[in-house]
């Protein structure tokens, strides 16, 4: 378990992810919420018991109009943005809280 998330994350909590400094003012301007998510919860998974962190983008819909759940590995959501791969961004952790 990694209680640095617990210390820091809880649901409700809005992030976002390093990638939306990547987008221009103009896909911003188009679409606010772009890179924007809210946490859900940690799941675990059934079979391998890895802890699984739930989020929701808080710009992309589903057909019956709910915000699209996503899924990722706990120590994976938490990781350090390889910054070799993304020279230019500043953000040091490829999700981190915003205040609302």
């Amino acid at each position: 378990m990694n209680d640095y998330f617990y210390d820091y994350f809880k649901p409700g909590d809005k992030v976002k992810h390093f990638k939306r400094e990547l987008e221009t003012k103009e896909n911003l301007a188009k679409i606010p919420n772009l890179f924007l998510y809210e946490i859900v919860g940690v799941a675990t998974h059934s079979e391998t018991r890895d802890e699984l962190v739930i989020y929701k983008a808080l710009y992309d819909k589903d057909q019956a109009g709910n915000y699209k759940l996503y899924a990722r590995p706990l120590d994976m959501f938490m990781s350090q943005v390889d910054h070799k791969k993304y020279p230019h961004v500043k953000q040091k952790y490829r999700f981190e809280k915003i205040e609302d």
